[in-house]
């Protein structure tokens, strides 16, 4: 483990860069509580999305390098702002009129649109813990609604009384002169009505930690700050959580960025210190817009595993986070393939190289060797040209060429037959569209048709690529990649494709020289 541990202390990985931060963090200033506490934060508004399993991924690949360089104990803590009034009711969600009624209340006292929760916040809650779980995220999950109510937030709630007037020039130094009028940093819960008010305080009382205000209806109320009877408002509730809860580190998107200073700020005023912080570059839908729980836009978790295994989420989560990424369909086939290849790459690697591959921070010390003998991009090629409705049509071909994998032997490959199938069919086959070669492109077929009909080598794929490459050079191609975009968009409806001496010696020889003779025909582009 030493050599291992030695390499860490020098890896350029962004998680050993931010647990090097961490462990020079703990070193200076050894927490009392004996261990490091990592925490994330989600908003049960609307549905989780993959930007909210990103974080929780991202944070514990920084838990697992801290674990790498250092013995010091640590914690996860994923912490649901469930106590925050419902300000809208979400698009993706039923029966939306029957909720409209519950605005402003806390999302655990919002009934469950999907009646199956106790409330819609128990509902996200449950389908956040439910993702992380097909994880196996080491994690402890703490909701806001309890943390209020239980009593664990009450000392720091009593001292945000007693320190008002500081949090309070903090908060109004980030406001509007306008909003500066209306503003605190208490939100009360209506006794009666249960809703999160947005009110003036009329007094705030440091001697009993009670505060008081009117209602929308001008009523005098007066109520402690203690006991879930009042919630903080989110700048002020992100600082104080660090401070009640000890945080060492909290990732979040570069939209909280600019809140940073006002966060830190907070947490110390409450006696606490500020933690480590990480900001990530915000997750796009296909046309480039921030996705959001509310709207639904993007791609969910669920609709990522239908078309593929969880570990190419993963890798895609880890690439670059301080880069904006697109979440649509088209992303996956490129993160599974290139998360086999780094599978691939694993076991001859040294220490220094292997901390540097993404498959270590997803998988740790205990990384899995790849039984893909076929990449992905090449079974959906494949599904489209055998017009798979089913992984063993996949399979036929893949026996052929591989005769040593098998269902059993071959585990990934055998889920991912199915998710091509499931791919090609759902997003390659509605737009898939032939054309017809020109009279350049129709000699150039022609002429391979030829030889792979002369063909009697091997199905090797590297040969066989190499008669793709000659024919492509002997009809002027020029540059070489414009006969292969021929034969992707004449041959397989597609606008990019595999190594084509690959495909051939998965699809078959016999079966390119009968798919060729079609194209010819023009039965393709016709079809």
């Amino acid at each position: 483990m030493t050599d291992l541990t030695d390499a860490a202390m020098g890896s350029r990985a962004w998680p050993f860069e931010e647990a090097r931060r961490l462990l020079a963090r703990y070193e200076a200033d050894p927490a009392k509580k004996g261990h490091v506490l990592f925490e994330t934060g989600y908003g049960p508004s609307g549905l989780p999305h993959i930007g909210t399993f990103g974080e929780v991924l991202r944070t514990t690949m920084i838990r697992r390098a801290f674990e790498v360089i250092s013995d010091v104990p640590t914690r996860l803590i994923c912490f649901s702002d469930d106590m925050d009034g419902m300000r809208k009711v979400p698009d993706n969600v039923p029966d939306r009129d029957a909720l409209r009624g519950h605005l402003q209340k806390p999302l655990t006292s919002v009934p469950d649109p999907f009646g199956t929760h106790e409330s819609f916040g128990h509902h996200n809650n449950a389908m956040l813990r439910r993702f992380l779980d097909t994880f196996g995220f080491d994690y402890e999950f703490i909701s806001a609604t309890e943390f209020y109510r239980s009593g664990q937030f009450d000392d720091v709630l009593r001292r945000a009384v007693e320190r008002y007037d500081d949090l309070m020039a903090v908060m109004l130094k980030s406001l509007r002169e306008e909003r500066q009028q209306t503003y605190s940093i208490f939100l009360p819960v209506h006794p009666e009505t249960g809703r999160v008010l947005y009110v003036p305080m009329k007094e705030v009382n440091a001697a009993d930690h009670t505060i008081t205000f009117d209602d929308e209806d001008g009523r005098e109320w007066t109520l402690p700050v203690t006991g879930g009877n009042v919630k903080l408002q989110w700048k002020p509730d992100f600082g104080a959580r660090w401070a009640a809860l000890g945080v060492d580190f909290e990732m979040y998107g570069k939209d909280h960025s600019t809140n940073t200073p006002i966060y830190d700020r907070i947490c110390e005023i409450l006696g606490g210190r500020a933690p480590e912080h990480f900001t990530y570059e915000l997750f796009l839908d296909d046309q480039g817009q921030k996705i959001s729980k509310s709207k639904g836009n993007g791609l969910s978790i669920d609709e990522w595993l239908t078309y593929a295994a969880t570990e190419s989420l993963s890798y895609y989560m880890f690439l670059k986070p301080k880069t904006a990424k697109r979440l649509h369909f088209d992303v996956i086939p490129k993160a599974v393939d290139e998360y086999h290849q780094q599978l691939r790459a694993y076991p001859d690697q040294d220490a220094a190289g292997r901390l540097a591959n993404p498959v270590f921070h997803i998988h740790g010390h205990d990384v899995p060797a790849s039984t893909m003998v076929v990449s992905f991009s090449m079974l959906l090629n494949l599904a489209s040209v055998a017009g798979a409705e089913d992984k063993e049509t996949l399979w036929g071909f893949i026996r052929r060429y591989a005769p040593e994998a098998t269902p059993e032997a071959n585990p990934d490959l055998d889920a991912a037959a199915g998710f091509a199938v499931r791919y090609y069919n759902d997003f390659v086959k509605p737009g898939k569209t032939f054309r017809a070669p020109t009279e350049t492109e129709r000699a150039a077929l022609g002429d391979l048709r030829a030889r792979l009909a002369a063909w009697d080598g091997p199905l090797d794929a590297e040969a066989l690529q190499s008669e793709v490459f000659a024919v492509g050079k002997a009809h002027g191609f020029e540059p070489l990649r414009d006969w292969f975009s021929a034969l992707y968009e004449v041959l397989l409806g597609a606008t990019q494709g595999p190594r084509f001496g690959g495909f051939v010696a998965l699809y078959g020889v016999a079966e390119t020289v009968a798919l060729i003779d079609r194209a010819l025909a023009g039965e393709l582009a016709q079809a």
